[in-house]
């Protein structure tokens, strides 16, 4: 049975660019786009890990990825950030909140590849 990833990313040429690299892969790739109801989307799809936006409407990703953190059942979760604000400042802030991964944009085709397959479980 083929590994399920959560991205939850809300610009649209970004999520096919990523669904296409992960479903080659051999991944199941479901996608979310508002932020507001991410954690809505986390509990349906039952992701064995998750990719997410910082900067989405309606809700940050670092909200998000908070609350991801402090429920039992998703407080091991792997989640990977995924910015265009690469700076320390930030991907310190992320991995505060629990990230497990950061990358920032633009980023290679490899480094998404290799970050999911060293996350999942």
């Amino acid at each position: 049975m083929s590994k399920r990833v959560l991205l939850v990313e809300d610009e649209p040429n970004i999520t096919e660019a990523i669904r296409f690299l992960l479903q080659r892969e051999g991944w199941r790739v479901s996608t979310h786009a508002d932020g507001a109801t991410a954690l809505d989307a986390v509990n349906r799809v039952s992701p064995d890990i998750v990719l997410l936006d910082v900067m989405l409407p309606n809700r940050s990703g670092l909200d998000i990825l908070r609350d991801l953190r402090a429920a039992e059942g998703t407080a091991d979760l792997p989640v990977v950030m995924l910015t265009a604000k690469g700076q320390e400042r930030d991907r310190a802030l992320a991995e505060s909140h629990g990230a497990n991964r950061f990358i920032s944009k633009p980023f290679s085709n490899a480094e998404i590849v290799d970050t999911i397959r060293a996350l999942m479980p």
